[in-house]
């Protein structure tokens, strides 16, 4: 009988031990999930929600563009000339405020948020339409110009129904273009949940 009662007792010991390793492991999961925000932070929440909104971009898509192109800085200016958080090339800018009836534009206008996550997040929009809302093409035009996108489309490099990333051309864009979808993945997991 004595050994029945021992017995109960491993079982409640089991349990509780069981109990306070799930509460730890739930726990340092919880931690972990805003660890990695600490990584992937979402700044200038309105602004980006804002214009994501009136242009019919995920907010979580921008956001993994802007921390792959400037990582939040918004100073950023790249040894080409693209500038502010989004990385606009000034070229592009203007054409951009043209499109949108901004006449007030100036190039130092590309280092307030304000103006570059419009900016940047219109011409998302704008790549959006012109690739049929397909990610990868998108991104790739977004770094490597939507001109190349369409000639490499063209001329049967890459295939749109079946993007792989070792068919973009520019090593450059296809190293962007697999840490942009990594990084609007992760800002998924970590945002959207």
């Amino acid at each position: 009988m004595v050994k029945r009662k021992s017995n109960r007792w491993t079982f409640g010991r089991k349990l509780g031990v069981f109990i306070v390793l799930s509460i730890l492991v739930s726990y340092s999961i919880w931690q972990l999930s805003d660890l990695q925000k600490i990584i992937y932070p979402y700044p200038h929440r309105a602004i980006v929600e804002k214009y994501a909104a009136q242009y019919g971009v995920d907010p979580l898509f921008v956001l993994a563009v802007i921390r792959e192109e400037s990582k939040f800085l918004p100073q950023s200016e790249s040894h080409k000339g693209a500038k502010g958080l989004m990385q606009l090339m000034p070229s592009t800018a203007k054409s951009i405020a043209e499109s949108i009836g901004d006449k007030n534009y100036q190039d130092d206008d590309l280092l307030i948020p304000e103006k570059n996550i419009q900016y940047g997040t219109w011409y998302l929009a704008s790549l959006q339409k012109m690739f049929a809302n397909n990610l990868a093409l998108v991104i790739a035009a977004y770094n490597g110009g939507s001109g190349h996108v369409q000639e490499w489309i063209k001329s049967g490099q890459i295939d749109p129904e079946n993007i792989r990333l070792q068919d973009i051309p520019f090593k450059e864009t296809r190293d962007y273009v697999a840490r942009v979808i990594a990084s609007y993945q992760k800002y998924i997991k970590l945002y959207r949940s």
